[in-house]
Parts: structure tokens; sequence; C-alpha cells
């Protein structure tokens, strides 16, 4: 299926600005449907175009690339191997998985120089040592990211162009919207939770409103994760890290340890792995912020993060990753609104999720409890204007948030809003708004 995405704007935008004097590079984690895109548009807005594929073109077309002195040489052996014509400022050229040919990359810049035609290139595991070595990175790249479906694009592909808009309104007015109409909401919104946003895993669905075959595909991806891993860290560790994910959200400790995840790799020893991983893009890493304040870069701590599988489906199948469908008790707590707390893990995997695919880096914040013996945790914050806003996420209900508290009464002069995201309708009193989950798309 080919799903209305709303990266296809940004596509638009570049091909109108641009005139051919960049290229645009669509970096994003493996399956989040850049190749489907890209072709998309290729389709729709040229006259004729090519698709690369190095993962399977033939050797000659890598070849090709090695000695790009004569381009007129380049472009009429490509149409002659694909069969297309090539027009004068007609036609697109679209390098696919391009760190698998970083000489095709570094070409960029006498290909986008030369003018003739646009280009788009798509890939992953972009900065890996091995797919940049001994290669200059052209400057005249673009880049633009592409995540899995939010849930505004999940609820398009259900058909539905209605729903978001009405929601935003609710928030833009700060209105609850009552508990019926929540609770429906949330259903909807629980179900973007279990499926997620792999375009595959969101196809499956819709062909066989089967959430086992679902799970399946999901774990078709993770596996395929799980190669790449293994490539860039042939020890293991990296692999390992990424399955402990749920364990180490579990066990609501104030970092991930790495050592607990690797039996004994210390994380000092392993910072390129980490390092990797997140460029990987199957990961989203939520670094510790040591004075909450804008500007939270400058005193971001990065020996003390939580880790968050960045797509929120590949999280709840990779939660029971060691049993069967039926035993994942999650997809059966969650469609009957019945998590318990102890798997909250959840809701704060797709908050992470959310708040990144907004354009928000991920922070957050721990201090000491008054006697010294705890630590009080501000989930996520994020800036707003020149203020901050604290996050604390709750799996069900509103009542008690004293890490909230805490946190105003040490740094309220910074504050401009305190927000509680739970599973409940829309509230405030004059200190804190509860935002049903599903509002964390607009803040």
């Amino acid at each position: 299926m080919i799903f209305k995405r709303k990266i296809y704007q940004k596509l638009l935008e570049w091909k109108k600005e641009s005139h051919g004097e960049s290229a645009l590079l669509i970096k994003g984690a493996r399956r989040v449907g850049k190749s489907t895109i890209a072709e998309e548009f290729g389709k729709r807005e040229y006259d004729s175009y090519i698709v690369i594929d190095f993962a399977e073109c033939p050797k000659e077309v890598i070849v090709l690339f090695e000695d790009i002195s004569d381009l007129d040489y380049i472009f009429m052996r490509l149409q002659m191997i694909y069969d297309k014509e090539l027009k004068e400022r007609k036609s697109l050229i679209i390098f696919d998985e391009i760190q698998l040919c970083p000489k095709a990359r570094q070409a960029i810049k006498y290909l986008v120089k030369d003018g003739r035609y646009d280009y788009i290139e798509t890939g992953s595991l972009l900065s890996i040592r091995q797919n940049v070595k001994g290669i200059i990175i052209p400057s005249e790249e673009e880049e633009i990211t592409l995540n899995p479906l939010d849930y505004e694009e999940f609820r398009w592909a259900m058909g539905d162009k209605v729903s978001v808009p009405l929601l935003r309104q609710f928030f833009d007015k700060r209105k609850g919207m009552g508990e019926a109409a929540n609770r429906s909401t949330m259903r909807d919104f629980r179900l973007y939770m279990l499926v997620g946003g792999m375009p595959q895993a969101v196809s499956t669905y819709i062909e066989t409103n089967n959430l086992a075959k679902v799970d399946h595909i999901k774990r078709n991806i993770i596996n395929l994760y799980e190669k790449d891993f293994n490539k860039i860290d042939r020890s293991g560790n990296a692999s390992k890290i990424f399955h402990a994910i749920p364990s180490q959200l579990l066990a609501n400790a104030s970092r991930y340890i790495v050592a607990t995840a690797t039996g004994g790799g210390r994380k000092n020893r392993l910072e390129e792995t980490i390092s990797d991983m997140e460029d990987s893009m199957v990961v989203n890493i939520a670094y510790h912020v040591d004075d909450p304040n804008v500007g939270m870069a400058q005193t971001m701590n990065k020996s003390a993060f939580k880790m968050f599988v960045a797509d929120t489906g590949l999280f709840v199948t990779l939660a029971f990753w060691d049993k069967e469908f039926t035993e994942n008790v999650i997809y059966e707590k969650l469609l009957s609104d019945k998590l318990p707390a102890n798997l909250g893990y959840v809701y704060e995997n797709v908050v992470a999720q959310i708040i990144k695919a907004s354009g928000y880096e991920l922070y957050y914040h721990t201090f000491p409890t008054e006697d010294g013996k705890h630590n009080y945790e501000i989930d996520f914050i994020i800036p707003d204007g020149d203020k901050i806003d604290p996050i604390e996420i709750k799996s069900s209900g509103y009542n008690r948030h004293k890490s909230l508290d805490a946190f105003f009464q040490k740094y309220h002069a910074r504050i401009k809003q305190q927000y509680m995201i739970y599973t409940k309708d829309l509230r405030t009193d004059e200190m804190i708004t509860g935002l049903p989950v599903y509002f964390t798309q607009f803040l």
C-alpha cells in the first residue's frame, strides 16, 4: 500500500526551491518507507525517473561511480541499463540505500553541479564509519528525516481524515471532549500503539485485521534490525542493548544500565556502539540534562541516558520477544484498557516517539528527594520560547504528581507550562495541564 505521508510536502518544497542546486537525502530507519515515498514522488512529479537500488543493482552500475570524469557516458549507460529515457530538468535519479555505495554519495557534488537532473538519496546507517570511510560528504546534500507513520498518518491510512484536525481544535481551546469521546479516541490511539507506524505492519493490519499477523511482520523487521546491529558491532552488544530496552524501562532506574544489558560491558567502552545505534534511527535516546533550562544541550550528560524504540509497535513486540503472540499481555491489556502500572512504559515509549517526531531532542531530569533516599524524575523536558515545559507520564490517574510539584518548587522561574500526560480527558488546574496522550502531538 502507498500511504499519504507528511514528508511529501517537504519533497515538493525542495523541488520548487532548489531548482536542481542540491540533492535531497531522505534518512530514516530501515523499513519506514523511504524508498516508497521517493519513487512515488518520481512517478508523480517528473516525466521520468530511475531508481538505482544499491542493495541489488548490477556491479556495472557501482563501477560507474568509481570514475565520474565522463558524466555523458554515465548517464548514457544508466539509461541503457534501466531502459529509461532521462530528460534534462524533467527527470529524477533516485539513489536508494546510498550508504552501500559511498562513491555514489560523494559523486553528488559533481552531479548536482552538472545540473541536468534532480537527485534524491535514501539511506539508513548513514554515519556508520564503514559507510563514510574515505569519502567527502557533499555539501550540496540537504537532509530530511522520515519517521514511522505518526498518529495522524495512521488515521489517514485507516481512511479517517477528520479526527486529528478536530482534536487540534480541542487542544487549542484547552477543552476536554468528555469522557465518552476520550474513551473512543483512546481506543483508536491504543490500536496505533499496538500496530505501530511501520508501513508494512500498518498495511498488514488493514488487509487482515489480524494482530497476530501484524506481530509476525514486526518480528521480521526486528530481525532485520538485529542483523544490522550485528554488522556494526560484531561483539553482539548492540543487539543486547536493543533487546534490553523494555526491561531497562521496566526497572524504572534513573538511567540505562549498560553493564546489566551486556553482561559486564562498560558504557564508556561502548560509546561508539551506542552512537551508531542512535544514528541507525531504530532507537530514540533521551539524555539527562543536569541543569534544566533553555539550551539544554549545553548541560546534557551523555553518560546518563534512557533508550526507547523509535516505533512503539515494535516496542510492544520486543517487550515479549521470547514468547508467543498469545502470551504478549500488552495486546490484551491495551485493547481492554486495563494496562497495569508495571506496563506503563509503553506510554513512556510512545510519548518519546511523538516528541522526537515533532522535532524536539529528548531530555529528562532527576534530582534527589528531601531525605536523599530516592529521586524525583521528570520524564521529558521540552523548550517553550525562553522557558521550559516539564512533562510527567502516567499510565492511569492524575491525582499524584510529586515529581512535577517538587520540580516546580525548585525551578518555577524557568517553567512556562507543566504537563501531565495520561489516559483521561483533558483537565487543567492552576499549575498543571493534564493531557490525554493523543494530544502530545500538538505540544
